[in-house]
């Protein structure tokens, strides 16, 4: 068993160990999630990934992060405009990597 897994999901890529909490892109999901796109486990480097590991996790809860404010602006043309976004989120505890 390794001590820590790198793995893809939303476009990102996530170093975990067991027992992190994590905020990832938006998931489906409750209960267990399995996470079979791993691309690194411990020293093992995949190509891309490596066959028949799996890092798995427990949806903890389903949220949206902080408001990221998007302010545009021109100069000497009284525009100004203000948006805010708020992205869905979930939140996993690992709870194993299988390698």
């Amino acid at each position: 068993m390794s001590d820590f897994a790198i793995f893809q999901t939303g476009g990102k890529q996530y170093r975990v160990k067991v027992g992190d909490v994590i905020k990832v892109e938006k998931l489906d999901a409750t209960g267990d999630v399995t996470f079979d796109h791993v691309l690194m486990l411990g020293e093992t480097v995949g190509t891309p990934t490596i066959d028949g590991a799996k890092v798995v996790a427990t949806v903890v809860e389903q949220k949206r992060a902080d408001k990221v404010l998007v302010f545009k602006k021109k100069r000497r043309q009284n525009y100004r405009r203000t948006r805010g976004h708020r992205q869905f989120i979930t939140v996993l505890k690992i709870k194993e990597i299988k390698g």
